[in-house]
């Protein structure tokens, strides 16, 4: 698996944990997919860098995440 997949793959994955609000209720699991990921932080483009960063912050603030959609 290429480098670029990898960090694909662990965004996916930390993307539907906030989602699905698993900081709230597994904060140490979404934890480690945070630290998983930031490894790769000079592979990562600034989307991907200020997702972390939003995802570490509510992680750290017990802040539910919602998706706003524009409407």
């Amino acid at each position: 698996m290429k480098l670029r997949e990898k960090i694909i793959q662990r965004m996916d994955d930390l993307q539907r944990m906030m989602e699905n609000n698993e900081h709230l209720s597994n904060p140490d699991k979404v934890a480690i997919q945070i630290s998983s990921v930031s490894k790769f932080w000079s592979a990562l483009d600034d989307e991907d860098r200020d997702y972390i960063h939003g995802a570490r912050h509510a992680l750290e603030e017990k802040i539910e995440w919602r998706i706003d959609n524009g409407n």
